[in-house]
């Protein structure tokens, strides 16, 4: 097989820039990144793979595999979870960090859980969760390493839900953190939609009382950046202060992390204005519409000689705002693609390059199903080759 490059004339012509310089941008934050998923640009990479301690943006994680267990019909977000005592014991006081404020022996249901980890940042509900869902914590802790690798997260590694410092075997990558925010938010958007963006929950009672104890999600961009409605706060003393974050504005998704900031005020300042430059300093614009087809691929050994080629999902493509012009596009697969192969499968991608911008990837995936050819077509096909026929 051979790499197959195909130039394309795109339907529709944009302003596009002649010297996309990156807008310039600067943050005390030690890690930064941020990608437009509407394109899959990377608008910003500040040691993007530098391994890093992840405090409570590694339940992000832990909630992507609960998540993925709905989703499949192996978990009930109705299910009840029992609080060990031995678990409440541990995660509870001020030294087990945030918590959902859960009671020794009760019993919560996954979705309240979920609202505990998302909205609270909850310890005790984390390992709760875990716990009900694989028996042990470690048991949940293999999971969700086994998850992340299935999803590429190759600079990460969990050693404990939750974050809690550990000797480093609990690791993270901002890259990393950037691609389970956008899985979760592709894979599950009814859930993502449900437990993420809450500005509150309300669970437990204050020691002597029956107050119920209300808290605020921590969520840095809720209510100060348009369309914001995601991910993760996390803080320890090892890790700083750090944010894992998403808004949509008109179509456009942008997924950004910071890491390493010195305080709390510091992620609010930090968190609004990298994703106001974001979406000020960039542009999206779109070139393909979900299901439109751009080209073919050459098949081997199949009922039909080329595929169609088509966009899976809505495709734009991002540039410094206001610059000029100069855009190209191009197919790319490793071809002759060999029958079978399913509708919908990505066969191939569309590579946009955009002046002095690093080249955007998007993926295509076949328009049609192609079966293997029967036993005249293989011959048939055998001859054209050996005789050198089109």
């Amino acid at each position: 097989m051979r790499k197959a490059v195909t130039s394309v004339a795109l339907l529709s012509t944009f302003a596009y820039p002649a010297v996309a310089a990156a807008p310039p941008f600067d943050t005390p934050a030690t890690v930064a990144y941020m990608v437009d998923l509407s394109s899959g640009a990377v608008l910003y990479a500040k040691n993007a793979d530098v391994q890093m301690p992840p405090a409570s943006m590694a339940k992000m994680m832990a909630v992507h595999v609960a998540f993925d267990l709905i989703k499949r019909g192996e978990l009930s977000p109705d299910k009840m979870c029992t609080v060990r005592p031995e678990t409440w014991q541990q995660w509870h006081g001020p030294q087990a960090g945030s918590t959902m404020f859960l009671s020794p022996g009760e019993q919560v249901s996954v979705r309240n859980l979920l609202h505990g980890i998302v909205t609270l940042s909850g310890n005790d509900a984390t390992v709760v969760l875990s716990e009900c869902i694989s028996g042990t914590e470690a048991a949940f802790v293999a999971l969700m390493n086994r998850q992340a690798a299935q999803m590429g997260l190759r600079g990460s590694h969990w050693g404990n839900p939750i974050g809690w410092p550990d000797n480093g075997a609990t690791h993270v990558t901002a890259r990393d953190l950037a691609t389970l925010a956008a899985a979760t938010i592709r894979d599950y958007p009814q859930l993502y939609r449900e437990y993420y963006a809450v500005p509150n929950f309300t669970w437990g009672r204050t020691m002597g009382s029956n107050q119920a104890i209300t808290q605020e999600n921590r969520n840095p961009l809720l209510g100060r950046v348009a369309g914001a409605d995601g991910l993760k706060t996390g803080h320890t003393e090892e890790a700083g202060y750090g944010f894992t974050g998403s808004a949509e504005q008109n179509g456009r998704r942008i997924v950004m992390v910071l890491a390493g900031l010195s305080s709390f005020n510091q992620r609010i300042s930090e968190s609004v204005r990298f994703m106001d430059w974001g979406f000020r300093a960039w542009q999206s614009r779109p070139l393909l519409r979900q299901g439109q087809h751009i080209g073919n691929a050459t098949v081997q050994g199949g009922s039909a000689s080329e595929v169609g080629l088509v966009a899976p999902r809505a495709i734009a493509v991002t540039y410094p705002a206001g610059l000029g012009q100069g855009l190209s596009a191009r197919i790319v697969y490793q071809g002759p693609i060999r029958a079978p192969i399913a509708q919908g499968q990505h066969i191939a991608d569309l590579v946009v390059t955009t002046a002095d911008m690093p080249p955007q990837t998007m993926p295509l995936v076949a328009e049609q199903a192609v079966g293997e050819a029967g036993f005249f077509g293989r011959m048939w096909a055998g001859l054209k080759a050996l005789f050198g026929l089109a």
